[in-house]
């Protein structure tokens, strides 16, 4: 019955927003409105490990992205504090273990893009201090460090301080996320990385053609890499159509990765994004569209985590086998951040960019 693999199997999410719906109530509420919001949906969904981005608004760049950033970390641990039966910030794949066994649900935090830091480099190892474990250096523009898949176009490796940020990320055990890079900063990651990367949230782009996703050449170099690339859920980034938008056009996702990347570098990533819009978007006055994308369009049964097992049944009806769908669901994630997450390295990558 997938009900019960589903229950038994580790579930790692790299990449829920909730942090950006939590953070926007008074400081006094996080703790409460975590526990009232989500933790029912993280528990019904079978959620494990929940990786945590901090994503800053537009609205705080540049002057106030670096005390959003902080803004953010802290409704992290204040989440953590207010709840401690039920989750637990961890710093490395040991924790992540001890936290589960618990039946806790393992927090990881997470930046994605680092408009906090920009070019201020040294900045990375007082957000480590302060528990971040994964990263991404850009989202869809241009930043200090590198540029987003949205500017492709410009075919820009890293600048010399994105060198240097992947450098001090694998010297301190922070993963290095490529989701959002752009193509030629994903081959530059890959040509100087010394450490496995992980996509956080990107899907085939065989299967949907948006610079958002993975072409099956990056793919095949993740997995060269020992990199993990979990698979984003955002309906527009499975397909172009709404009809499209199908539990098993996401599995034609999972599948394309498994069989390209092979079956021990494929995540998932869901990027469960439309409650979030939804509760940050006043009504009548805002689009809550990225960049033309509709977010607030999902794959039915799949608008938040409750949905996860959903995603099980799929694979089962696929005729993967248990191991395999042990691994998709959060195994593969797991080997690596045991692996790499807070495992610190003596050196990281010299090239210059």
């Amino acid at each position: 019955m997938f009900t019960d693999l589903h229950r038994d199997a580790i579930v790692a999410d790299t990449h829920n927003d909730l942090l950006m719906a939590v953070s926007a109530r008074p400081p006094d509420r996080w703790a409460a409105f975590f526990r009232e919001r989500w933790l029912p949906q993280l528990r019904e969904g079978g959620v494990d490990v929940q990786v945590l981005p901090v994503f800053i608004d537009d609205q705080y760049r540049p002057e106030g992205a670096l005390r959003q950033t902080l803004r953010m970390i802290e409704c992290a641990h204040v989440i953590a504090e207010g709840n401690p039966d039920e989750v637990g910030i961890c710093l490395d794949g040991a924790q992540i273990d001890e936290t589960v066994a618990l039946g806790r649900i393992a927090l990881v935090i997470a930046l994605e893009s680092m408009p906090g830091v920009d070019a201020s480099v040294e900045l990375i190892p007082t957000l480590h201090r302060l528990g971040v474990r994964v990263a991404s250096i850009a989202h869809w523009g241009r930043t200090p460090l590198a540029d987003g898949s949205g500017q492709d176009a410009t075919g820009s490796r890293l600048t010399s301080q994105g060198v240097e940020a992947l450098a001090e990320m694998e010297r301190l055990g922070m993963v290095f996320d490529i989701s959002h890079l752009g193509a030629s900063g994903v081959a530059h990651v890959l040509e100087l990385a010394t450490r496995p990367v992980i996509a956080t949230h990107s899907s085939a782009r065989t299967l949907r053609d948006h610079h958002r996703n993975l072409t099956d050449d990056q793919l095949r170099a993740v997995a060269a890499n020992g990199g993990v690339v979990c698979v984003n859920f955002l309906a527009a980034f499975l397909a172009e159509k709404p009809e499209g938008y199908t539990i098993e056009r996401l599995g034609d996702h999972i599948v394309h990765i498994a069989d390209v990347a092979g079956i021990d570098h494929v995540g998932l990533g869901p990027d469960f994004i439309r409650e979030v819009m939804i509760d940050l978007t006043p009504p009548c006055c805002e689009d809550p569209s990225v960049s033309g994308l509709d977010t607030l369009a999902s794959v039915p049964g799949l608008d938040g985590p409750r949905g996860m097992p959903l995603v099980t049944r799929e694979l089962v009806r696929r005729g993967l086998g248990e191991d395999e769908i042990r691994k998709i669901l959060g195994g593969n994630v797991m080997r690596l951040f045991r692996a790499e997450m807070g495992r610190p390295s003596p050196a990281g990558p010299q090239a210059a960019p």
